[in-house]
């Protein structure tokens, strides 16, 4: 096991994004649902100051080698069999990813409808052409 514990699991890394999640949330005033069970295509479900509800999944956030663009997965594998995979996006079953970058300890809260099916990139920093023509900031999401 070691000073730093044992090695984690996926599901633990999971258990991490959804509370961190839930915490900020809370934080910003957002009342905070949880479903019961696994089986939902949404994680929690948060009401706003007007009384709506919104679904959220949930998703553990990484940064790319530079540090300089956050990147998460915007869809769900599928197992057919072995050597076949299906990718399952969320558009239609939930309206926001509640992101989670450890790294940086700050959540995104990113609607479904604007971004891609399978991976999405947020920028941290300018990229190096100077591009600003369909970048997603990071900073734009932050809760």
């Amino acid at each position: 096991m070691g000073i730093l514990g044992p090695k984690r699991h996926t599901q633990k890394t999971g258990d991490i994004t959804e509370y961190a999640a839930i915490t900020r949330l809370l934080e910003c005033g957002y009342g905070v649902l949880t479903p019961i069970g696994q089986m939902q295509r949404y994680d929690l479900v948060i009401e706003d100051a007007d009384g709506k509800f919104w679904r959220v999944q949930c998703k553990t956030g990484w940064l790319n080698e530079d540090k300089s663009k956050i990147m998460f997965g915007s869809a769900s594998t599928m197992n057919y069999t072995v050597k076949h995979k299906g990718y399952r996006g969320y558009k239609g079953q939930c309206e926001y990813f509640a992101v989670y970058v450890e790294e940086l300890r700050k959540i995104y809260l990113i609607p479904v409808d604007e971004v891609g099916a399978s991976h999405v990139t947020l920028r941290l920093t300018q990229s190096k052409n100077n591009q600003e023509k369909n970048v997603r900031w990071a900073k734009d999401y932050e809760l």
